[in-house]
């Protein structure tokens, strides 16, 4: 598999990964918790970013 698609995979699930967590944090009223889905939803939504813009350079 070609690096941007893993990157685009991986990124999916971080954000899927992030929301959880933050949906956990949100319930449980833990705000380090809720803090670290945003985190890890972010850094998911910038490896999907990634990926894409490295199929988009190989092509």
């Amino acid at each position: 598999m070609k690096s941007g698609t893993l990157d685009k995979i991986e990124g999916k699930i971080h954000q899927v990964k992030g929301r959880i967590i933050e949906a956990v944090g949100k319930v449980t009223k833990n705000r380090n918790l809720e803090n670290e889905g945003k985190t890890e939803n972010l850094k998911g939504k910038v490896q999907d970013k990634t990926g894409r813009l490295k199929k988009l350079i190989n092509k």
